[in-house]
């Protein structure tokens, strides 16, 4: 029996709405259980702080227990790749960090998947700049006097880093490429046990985070010359910026949330609405600025050019220094 034209298209409206209407609905009921945040470092790291800030952030707001689970094997490649291989509907976040692009870049050869396809970006949570900071042996003040010295002294300045294609080593080797300056990296497994050198004078300079080094530069321990973002840094107004002697200049790490990829948009969107609700709110912001960061509320779309850009940048650095995968 035919159906009334007019009872036709009711019904086949109603069920072209369905899809949109579960979707809704979906996004609406999200989170359904405890979600996971995976953290592709040791606990008590930058990245580790942050995601566990959030998360309770997020537990309080959603009603659900936001957990966060680290996973530091494979220079942080198994625990992006374990968020790529998760279902994609919301309950398994990856903490990303500038360190997850640099690796990914890398290690492009020896993984099975591509950070910028396979995760993604939900939202910003936090830029943390880095300084560059010299023992109190080396015999500068400005950072003038430093660009002048290591260039009249090639290779005779040891450069610290947290390991091949961390922060502090790539931050160096862009430092190292815009001067011309020969400077020797020396890798350590860690920011902590490469600090501890610098502080014994066995390395003389470091692009130390400004977190792990703040406190040593107030006693005097370490003696900052410039800072590596764009602007100065209100923990250290009277310290330039990189970049106002060397132009063009810029390296900050920062970190993020992203999913797998598919994960429904609405789900997507209501993570970015609280992470950023979360970075407005005032006892946030003042536990980032103890870490010497800042918020970096941004949407999807601003957060997923971020990654791309960061990893066509970094991988120009990689491949003119020449830095392999270990």
């Amino acid at each position: 029996m035919e159906l009334p034209r007019r009872q036709f298209l009711h019904i086949a409206a109603g069920a072209a709405a369905l899809p949109v209407v579960s979707r809704i609905a979906l996004g609406q009921a999200y989170p359904t259980r405890p979600v996971r945040i995976i953290v592709t470092s040791v606990p008590g790291g930058g990245n580790d702080i942050v995601a566990r800030l959030m998360g309770q952030w997020l537990s309080e707001r959603l009603g659900q227990p936001f957990v966060v689970e680290n996973r530091p094997s494979g220079v942080g490649n198994i625990g992006v790749e374990a968020v790529v291989r998760a279902p994609a509907d919301g309950h398994t976040l990856l903490l990303i960090a500038f360190g997850s692009v640099v690796s990914a870049v890398l290690y492009e050869k020896q993984i099975s998947f591509n950070l910028i396809r396979d995760i993604a970006p939900v939202a910003g949570l936090m830029s943390a700049p880095n300084v560059l900071a010299v023992h109190p042996s080396v015999p500068t003040k400005t950072m003038s006097e430093f660009i002048t010295f290591a260039k009249t002294n090639p290779g005779k300045l040891n450069m610290a880093s947290a390991g091949n294609g961390s922060i502090p080593h790539v931050a160096g080797e862009l430092f190292k490429m815009m001067t011309g300056i020969d400077m020797v990296h020396v890798p350590y497994r860690g920011a902590g046990p490469a600090l501890t050198d610098l502080l014994g004078g066995q390395v003389q300079v470091m692009f130390a985070s400004t977190p792990s080094s703040i406190e040593h530069i107030r006693v005097g321990k370490l003696r900052p010359l410039a800072v590596t973002p764009a602007t100065r840094l209100d923990v250290l107004p009277d310290i330039p910026t990189v970049g106002e002697f060397v132009p063009g200049y810029e390296a900050s790490t920062w970190f993020g949330v992203g999913a797998p990829k598919n994960t429904p948009a609405e789900i997507v969107d209501k993570l970015n609405n609280e992470i950023n609700a979360g970075l407005a709110d005032p006892k946030i912001k003042a536990r980032l600025a103890d870490l010497g960061s800042a918020p970096m509320p941004v949407m999807p779309t601003e957060f997923g050019k971020l990654i791309t850009d960061e990893a066509e940048k970094w991988g120009k650095v990689i491949k003119f220094a020449g830095i392999k995968p270990e």
